[in-house]
């Protein structure tokens, strides 16, 4: 089972790892250790390249299979052997904006919640900008200014941003932790990655995000739109 640096330390930009198998069709390798995200929950996976043996790799794509994460190599080099010592280097500009945007979107989450009681339905980001879907019979330009005002104070509130990983049990004694209408989590799982907005918001989630409010910035509503009778789309995008 690969080790998940990303899902303790999200501000990993280099690492060491070895090869553990490879996947000549797919042109992919799993690495014993990484900090690539591979993408899920509505956040993409991250980019970068992998340097085997001399050979720096394209890491175009990053994929979770199973208990594995495939890391898709470009260019037409040859594939690294199994047990080839391997370094990552992600992308960094673009991971480090997918985390401001994703606590960004914690900090939208958050805030309706808290003032409106209303759940997510969806939702989905690229670096910079994102959208959440939630329950609101209606929405108007007068609720979305105040939604904006607001998520904005609590990002200059420049709260710590928590981490955690709970055996399922403890985790699901959190009130409101999912914070989905569905809740997406499988059976299976024995433990839940948890992260707090102190003072603001707590919830299972598995993406990167950076430490504090305060490296957000400034967060603009740029849309809402209606997606049904009691579904409300409501665009963010950060600078």
């Amino acid at each position: 089972m690969t080790e998940l640096l990303y899902q303790t330390d999200s501000y990993t930009k280099e690492f060491d790892a070895r090869v553990a198998s490879v996947f000549p069709a797919e042109r992919a390798v799993v690495l014993d250790r990484t900090a690539f995200y591979p993408g899920g929950g509505g956040q993409p996976c991250d980019f970068g390249t992998l340097t085997v043996e001399g050979t720096t790799y394209r890491v175009d794509k990053v994929k979770k299979q199973g208990e594995d994460i495939l890391h898709f190599l470009g260019a037409e080099a040859p594939l690294p052997a199994e047990g080839s010592a391997a370094q990552g280097t992600l992308d960094w500009a673009r991971r480090y904006r997918l985390m401001r945007t994703h606590t960004a979107l914690h900090i939208l989450c958050g805030t309706v919640f808290r003032d409106y009681g209303a759940l997510v339905t969806g939702g989905e980001m690229e670096p910079g900008k994102g959208r959440l879907d939630f329950e609101f019979e209606t929405m108007r330009g007068e609720l979305v200014r105040e939604i904006e005002a607001s998520i904005n104070k609590e990002a200059a509130q420049a709260r710590e941003i928590r981490v955690q990983i709970l055996p399922r049990e403890e985790a699901f004694q959190i009130p409101d932790l999912i914070r989905t209408k569905i809740n997406l989590l499988p059976p299976g799982i024995t433990h839940v990655r948890t992260v707090e907005i102190i003072g603001l918001d707590l919830q299972a989630d598995g993406g990167t995000h950076v430490r504090n409010t305060s490296e957000v910035g400034t967060i603009r509503v740029a849309d809402y739109k209606s997606k049904g009778a009691i579904n409300k789309r409501i665009y963010i995008e950060i600078e």
